[in-house]
C-alpha cells in the first residue's frame, strides 16, 4: 500500500495488553476507516517466538499497522519483510516507549539520542519492503526536549526515508516514571508537533496525547495531518462512533451502541467456538456503555468471573439482555 494511500485522520495507538486482534476487530466495528495498530512485537518475539501468534489478524482490519520494537537493522528488516509478507499496511518503528525492559533491549524512546541508528534501521528497512515505514515517537527525552533536537531528529530519519511521524507531544523521563507516569505527568506541548509540521510540511505528521474528547480531535486537523487516540479509545470507544460521519464523510448513520454490541456478540460467539476464553473478548468492550444509565451493572457483570459452565456465548448474551431493563440517553 502507498504511503498515500493510507488516511490517516485518525488512528488508535498502539497499546500493550490492549491493542490485540479482538479489540481491533471491536475498533473496526466503531471506524472503518481509523488506521489500526498491533501491540508492540519485540523483533526477538518475532523471530523466535510464536509467530503466527503474534501476527494473526481478521481482515477486517485493514488499514493496519504492525508496531515493532528493536534496535539492530538487519533483524528489524527481517520483521518488516514478514510483516509485509503477512499483509500488514504499514510498519512502525517504536522510538517512544519509556519503559525499563525496553530501555534494557536499547530500543523505545531511548534511541531518540541514537538518531544515526534510526536512519540506518529506517534505510534499511526502506530498502527491502514497498509498504511505508513510520516512527511513532517523542518530542524529547530527559534533559533532549529542545524544538532543534526533535527537529534534528525528524530530518534525519526524514533523509533515511521515513515520510510519517506520530509523534506523542510529551517528553519521556527515562529514569524515575513509570510508564503509567510518562503518560500523564511530563507537560503536553501540542505547539511543538504543530510547528514540526509546518517546517515539515511535505511530512505526514499525526499528533498523539491526551485526547479524550472528539472536539479535540477535529480541532488538531486544523494543524496537522492526523490524530492517534490511545486510553480514550479504550476507556470510552463510544466518542469515536461518528468517526467516519464526521471525519470521512461517511453517509452511513453512525451505529449505535446497541448495533456494535450485537455485531460484537457475533464474532464473540465465532471465536470461542475456535477455543478463545470468552473474558480475553469480553473485556475490551467494559467502556462501550460509559456514561449511561446501567453502564455500573454492565461493567460489573463482564468483570466478574464466569459462571460455572458458562464460558460461551450464553455470558455475554445474558448480560446484553440486562442493557434492556435501563433506558438509553
Amino acid at each position: 500500500m502507498n504511503e498515500n494511500n493510507i488516511d490517516r485522520r485518525l488512528s488508535i495507538a498502539p497499546m500493550m495488553d490492549h491493542t490485540d486482534k479482538h479489540f481491533r476487530y471491536f475498533m473496526r466495528l466503531l471506524s472503518r476507516h481509523a488506521v489500526l495498530y498491533t501491540e508492540m512485537i519485540t523483533t526477538g518475539a518475532l523471530i523466535h517466538g510464536d509467530r503466527q501468534r503474534f501476527l494473526d489478524f481478521n481482515d477486517i482490519e485493514h488499514p493496519l499497522a504492525i508496531q515493532l520494537g528493536g534496535s539492530n537493522p538487519e533483524d528489524l528488516t527481517e520483521c518488516a519483510k514478514i510483516a509485509e509478507s503477512e499483509g500488514y499496511d504499514e510498519v512502525n518503528l517504536n522510538i517512544g516507549c519509556p519503559s525499563d525492559r525496553v530501555q534494557n533491549g536499547q530500543f523505545g524512546a531511548c534511541l531518540m539520542s541514537n538518531k544515526k541508528l534510526v536512519a540506518d534501521c529506517v534505510n534499511k528497512i526502506r530498502a527491502t519492503i514497498q509498504i511505508p515505514v513510520t516512527i511513532k515517537t517523542r518530542i524529547g527525552i530527559d534533559d533532549l526536549d529542545s524544538y532543534e533536537f526533535l527537529y534534528d531528529f525528524i530530518e534525519t530519519s526524514y533523509k533515511a526515508g521515513c515520510e510519517t511521524f506520530i509523534i506523542h507531544a510529551r517528553k519521556a523521563i527515562l529514569s524515575g516514571l513509570s510508564p503509567k507516569q510518562n503518560r500523564e505527568i511530563p507537560p503536553l506541548n501540542y505547539e511543538r508537533v504543530h510547528k514540526i509540521k509546518q517546517d515539515f510540511p511535505e511530512l505526514n505528521i499525526t499528533i498523539n496525547g491526551g485526547f479524550t474528547e472528539f472536539d479535540e480531535i477535529k480541532s488538531q486537523l486544523k494543524h496537522v495531518d492526523g490524530v492517534m487516540v490511545g486510553r480514550a479509545a479504550y476507556q470510552n470507544p463510544f466518542m469515536l462512533a461518528e468517526a467516519d460521519k464526521i471525519l470521512f464523510k461517511n453517509s452511513d448513520i453512525a451505529p449505535t451502541r446497541e448495533d456494535i454490541l450485537n455485531k460484537f456478540r457475533d464474532y464473540v460467539d465465532e471465536q470461542i467456538k475456535q477455543g478463545v476464553s470468552i473474558k480475553s473478548l469480553t473485556r475490551h468492550v467494559t467502556g462501550l456503555y460509559q456514561g449511561q444509565p446501567g453502564a455500573r451493572q454492565y461493567r460489573q457483570r463482564l468483570s466478574a468471573a464466569v459462571p460455572k459452565g458458562k464460558n460461551n456465548i450464553q455470558f455475554l448474551d445474558e448480560i446484553i439482555q440486562s442493557l434492556s431493563t435501563y433506558t438509553p440517553k
